[in-house]
């Protein structure tokens, strides 16, 4: 038995029948890493020594034959913009290189609950901006199923490490795609719950009307286990929200299944559109009801997504000043003793504070996060904020009520993860707008709150297409009930 293969629910009935030890399975899967992690570079941070300690704690409680939660004795990999209390947090950016976590954040808190044995932090495209996982400040991943190409961002670690059997599932973030797209190109199943259905407290934020967390695993059920552990109201997060379980069963001679119109256009790859409508095509077979929908609005949504979260962004990251915490060109300055003389004899030349600000953030974030700075500060200056932010605000609620008028006709919609299969490494790094044409079909979900999967649906040239289901808000059961349903179609 290969103990890294193993599902969430698998692996759980090998613990309750003493198949194996928790600290065997962690063992095996910290030994895995040891030989993969510098292959493809999933892991920013391997946390050992606590992870072995959380494993022996389960095994204590199985030798007292104490009830287990599903996630007792499960390894897991956080990715590296959630807090873990006294753990390193990068969220892959120089600027953060030396931070330790505080505190946990919710959803690790949850984790913790119930057992799940923490193995590390993934690495990811810094602040989770990035489509690729090429962003790193600290090196890029590679992709599990063909090292030249990318694995997806910005939860690049995450889905590298769940599609290579190096923890059994993972959490990740998704701002625009960030869980989906990388789950696309991994192979495996991606999750973006409903916005405010998990709590954000404890992220490292980017856009926070756009920022979600969700789960990347091994297949369906999996996601849905994570969900029901991470999910819930939070009074540390105002956004939050209870998710609702639905008992959603469903004949699929009443499924109504939603095709836009608008997700089937020129620049779709050829393989791709085929693997997608052959998986569709299936499903009417089986009695479901096909309907062509419109979301006329999409063609909107890049441009809206790219105005709103670079704004959010700017906003967000002007705490990373070289003051408070984090990297600094002035190691251990305090206001009160800030002074011209203080800095005169610094090789750095600094001169007042604006030059700490300056050259600390010049040094510390990478090219794309300066870029998406500068964009979402002009969006938000004086004489531009009616004419970019106000708009696409304006834009983003039209968006939404496309999917409110659709979610009337259909229960899912279906579509693409994204337009192309994994692309090669340095195809598009030095082509910004290339890259962002990859979140295309998934923008429009985070900008209208929605919940989404991607499931695995088969490959082109060894290389794995991804299947997007989308619900209507706070209906996040009802997608895994469908996703469940086609992930035993792509296994006949």
């Amino acid at each position: 038995m290969n103990l890294t293969e193993l599902t969430i629910t698998q692996a759980h009935q090998g613990l309750l029948k003493r198949k194996f030890s928790a600290l065997e399975l962690t063992k095996s899967f910290l030994d895995r890493i040891k030989e993969r992690n510098k292959k493809i570079f999933a892991f920013l941070t391997v946390c050992e020594d606590f992870a072995l300690s959380q494993a022996k704690k389960i095994d204590d409680l199985l030798l007292q034959k104490r009830e287990l939660p599903i996630l007792a004795g499960i390894p897991c990999l956080i990715k590296d913009n959630i807090l873990v209390k006294d753990i390193r947090c990068t969220a892959g950016s120089k600027i953060l290189s030396n931070y330790t976590a505080p505190y946990d954040a919710t959803v690790v808190k949850l984790l913790k609950s119930q057992g799940a044995v923490i193995l590390g932090k993934a690495n990811l495209d810094e602040f989770a901006i990035g489509s690729s996982g090429e962003y790193s400040a600290f090196g890029k991943t590679l992709n599990p199923h063909d090292f030249t190409r990318v694995p997806g961002g910005s939860s690049s670690g995450s889905a590298a490490a769940v599609a290579d059997n190096l923890c059994v599932f993972a959490l990740g973030s998704d701002t625009g795609g960030s869980i989906r797209l990388p789950a696309s190109f991994c192979g495996i199943v991606g999750f973006k719950p409903t916005y405010g259905a998990v709590s954000r407290f404890g992220l490292i934020a980017m856009a926070s009307s756009l920022d979600q967390i969700g789960a990347l695993s091994k297949n369906v059920e999996d996601a849905k286990i994570v969900f029901e552990a991470i999910s819930g109201k939070d009074e540390l997060d105002s956004t939050s929200v209870e998710s609702k379980i639905s008992n959603f069963k469903f004949q699929i001679s009443n499924l109504r299944i939603g095709i836009p119109k608008e997700y089937f256009i020129k620049g779709v790859d050829p393989a791709v559109k085929k693997i997608i409508l052959e998986a569709i095509k299936k499903f009417e077979q089986m009695g479901a009801k096909i309907k062509e929908i419109s979301l006329p609005h999409t063609k909107y949504a890049l441009a809206t997504y790219y105005i709103i979260m670079p704004s959010e962004l700017s906003a967000n990251l002007a705490r990373y000043d070289g003051i408070k915490y984090g990297k600094s060109e002035i190691q251990n300055l305090h206001p009160p003793k800030f002074s011209k003389k203080t800095l005169a004899g610094k090789k750095s030349k600094i001169k007042d504070l604006l030059d700490v600000y300056l050259k600390t953030r010049g040094k510390g974030f990478g090219d794309e996060v300066r870029r998406r700075i500068m964009l979402g500060t002009y969006a938000l200056s004086r004489g531009f904020y009616e004419a970019y932010y106000l708009k696409a605000q304006k834009v983003r609620t039209l968006i939404r009520e496309d999917f409110n008028q659709a979610f009337r006709k259909v229960d899912v919609i279906l579509t693409p993860t994204c337009p192309t299969l994994p692309f090669k490494i340095g195809e598009k790094i030095k082509d910004p707008l290339s890259m962002y044409l990859s979140d295309i079909f998934m923008i429009a979900v985070n900008l209208a709150g929605l919940p989404a999967i991607s499931i695995p649906i088969g490959k082109c040239k060894n290389l794995p297409v991804g299947l997007q289901i989308i619900g209507k808000g706070l209906q996040d059961y009802k997608i895994f009930e469908v996703a469940q349903t086609f992930e035993k179609i792509a296994h006949e």
